[in-house]
């Protein structure tokens, strides 16, 4: 007998199993998850004080159903003009009030619309809300009074790159500091995209529009599968990006340091099970982080030490995110 064979036999099988696994890791980006982890860890210490720092996080509400949404609740704003929540629904388009607690307090309905996924507050009660397959930015004003909007003479920006009928920009982000509008793309490929000059466009004066890229210098890409959403952190300048497929929260400087991660998974941060379709992220003025899943899931986050911009008190104005 060959007692060769049953080696030669054994040493392919680990061998097509090492590249089973190889190729799986690639696929999910395992391993970049981990060295993304293993580099927050150098300044731990300093970020759990000055950054939103999200291990430091805890699921008080998990998963609860919105009364009065059924389906297609997609992104996720804190307006400061009214410490509530806003989401755009896609099915019928509409726009929804939500209380800090999850709660519905009114719908409004969207003419003109076709698949509204993001929306993120800027001031005064203006919004800017996000078409999905238009690849369009539309300006609109929601105050206490709002019970319709129409879009179709409303002032918009359209950037088609990288045009997909259903793979465009699913999550928007005003950044007040910078007065400019950071803006997520699904895939193919994922992106993230700045424009400043926007509000000087729709207010019909003097403007210089400009698109760039967003890109952490120490990667080629980011280590997601893709993007669901995204939100500018005032207090701490930082941003925080909200994967689906790969259900992580990620935090990077603005410069693109990695700073902390929040795998949205069972049994982690106190979550009964993973969310399923992580689609809105909103960050409140008191450091709470909230997330919005379709159909309509609701969850909210507390931080169990208060960092040192909420205790320093910084004002609910300046945390105009989506």
């Amino acid at each position: 007998m060959n007692i060769c064979a049953p080696r030669r036999l054994i040493g392919a099988i680990a061998l097509l199993l090492l590249l089973v696994v190889g190729v799986g890791a690639w696929q999910t980006k395992t391993l970049a998850l981990a060295w993304f982890w293993v580099q927050t860890r150098a300044e731990a210490e300093h970020w759990r004080e000055h950054g939103v720092w999200l291990p430091d996080y805890w699921a008080v509400v998990d998963g609860l159903s919105i009364e009065g949404i059924s389906d297609n609740a997609s992104g996720l704003t804190w307006s400061s003009a009214t410490n509530t929540l806003f989401t755009v629904i896609n099915g019928p388009p509409a726009v929804a009030e939500l209380s800090a607690d999850g709660v519905l307090l009114r719908k409004i309905p969207i003419e003109g619309a076709r698949d509204p996924e993001g929306i993120t507050y800027v001031r005064d009660n203006v919004f800017v809300i996000t078409e999905e397959r238009d690849h369009k930015l539309y300006k609109v004003t929601i105050d206490n009074d709002t019970t319709h909007l129409d879009i179709r003479e409303a002032p918009h920006l359209g950037i088609s790159i990288d045009r997909s009928r259903n793979l465009g920009y699913e999550g928007v982000s005003w950044d007040d500091a910078g007065g400019r509008l950071f803006i997520a793309k699904e895939k193919s490929p994922m992106r993230v995209l700045i424009v400043s000059g926007f509000p000087d466009i729709v207010a019909d004066s003097p403007f210089q529009l400009r698109i760039s890229e967003w890109k952490s210098p120490g990667a080629s890409t980011l280590f997601m599968t893709d993007l669901s959403s995204l939100t500018v952190h005032e207090p701490t300048g930082n941003i925080l990006l909200l994967s689906d497929e790969s259900a992580l929260i990620v935090e990077y400087t603005v410069e693109g340091k990695p700073v902390s991660v929040l795998p949205i998974w069972r049994g982690r941060h106190g979550l009964s099970r993973r969310v399923p379709q992580a689609e809105g992220l909103a960050v409140g003025p008191n450091g709470d982080i909230f997330v919005l899943s379709e159909p309509n899931l609701f969850y909210r986050f507390e931080r169990k030490h208060p960092a040192r911009w909420v205790q320093i008190g910084k004002p609910a104005s300046s945390d105009n995110v989506e």
